[in-house]
């Protein structure tokens, strides 16, 4: 802790009586804080739900597959069907800080942990755009507008219709949950656009810290740019990529490349490419 001056022990201990904030100067006299560089909004708080909820079963669907796959890519999907327990092949609706606290905290925590834990997470969370739900649909050549319900209306304006702040805290807490679900060789991608981006690059560097920053991936969400006369174009959004530890790709061996580097047994005369010719019956 570092020596505080007669003056600003006075400060301290005015604002103390009289019920009052204490600077944020003092934070790093008074205590230890690691933290140089952090995002602060109103009410911000380290708290997170630790609240479980039971799962319940909606619908089972159980479409029998295709004898042989429609392509190599096929060997990248689960292939075990239906899994009337445990925690893969599942689509859960409700609330995700809800869904995300009970697996942090529940019974299926141990079984994600047996199983190698979470490798990946990807997010595409609202953009705080101040829309109410809204959209166009196009229908041959009718427009028609869909409205939003009133679940809709109540979930945007209580979670994330108050500023900038509210939406913050929203993604906020999910994020630090996120954080410790994944494995600690895992990583997450968060999808967002222009006006969130600077504020998630600071989330993340403060929940995940800089050294486990990867990379930013920007994506074009628009193959042909209309004309804008008093701006440019946009036309892409932001992907961050951030890993819980160190390592998150896999090395391939010497042998694992050198059997991939068989199948490509052809060579194009003009330009030298190697490639594979596929017969697809």
């Amino acid at each position: 802790m570092m020596k505080l001056t007669d003056n600003e022990k006075r400060e301290i201990l005015k604002l103390l009586e009289s019920d009052r904030p204490l600077p944020d100067k003092y934070r790093f006299l008074l205590f230890d804080d690691k933290r140089e560089v952090e995002l602060i909004w109103n009410g911000k708080s380290n708290e997170v739900t630790n609240i479980v909820l039971p799962f319940q079963v909606i619908e089972q669907v159980d479409e029998p597959r295709a004898e042989k796959p429609a392509s190599l890519q096929m060997d990248l999907f689960d292939t075990r069907g239906r899994q009337k327990s445990g925690w893969t092949n599942k689509l859960i609706w409700g609330d995700n800080k809800l869904i995300l606290s009970s697996l942090k905290n529940g019974a299926m925590r141990e079984e994600i942990e047996k199983n190698g834990g979470i490798k990946l997470i990807y997010i595409d969370p609202p953009f705080d755009v101040g829309a109410d739900f809204s959209m166009d649909i196009e229908i041959g050549d009718d427009t028609f507008t869909k409205r939003p319900n009133v679940l809709e209306e109540l979930a945007y304006r209580d979670t994330w219709g108050k500023g900038a702040d509210s939406f913050i805290a929203m993604i906020y807490e999910r994020l630090i949950i996120m954080r410790d679900l994944l494995a600690d060789d895992g990583s997450i991608y968060v999808h967002c656009d222009w006006r969130v981006n600077s504020y998630m690059r600071l989330l993340l560097d403060e929940i995940f810290s800089n050294s486990n920053y990867k990379n930013s991936i920007v994506w074009q969400k628009i193959r042909v740019v209309k004309a804008q006369s008093n701006s440019f174009g946009n036309v892409h959004d932001y992907i961050y990529l951030y890993s819980k530890g160190k390592n998150i790709f896999n090395q391939a061996t010497k042998e694992q490349s050198e059997d991939y580097a068989k199948k490509f047994d052809k060579v194009e005369k003009s330009t030298g490419r190697k490639y594979q010719l596929e017969v697809t019956p």
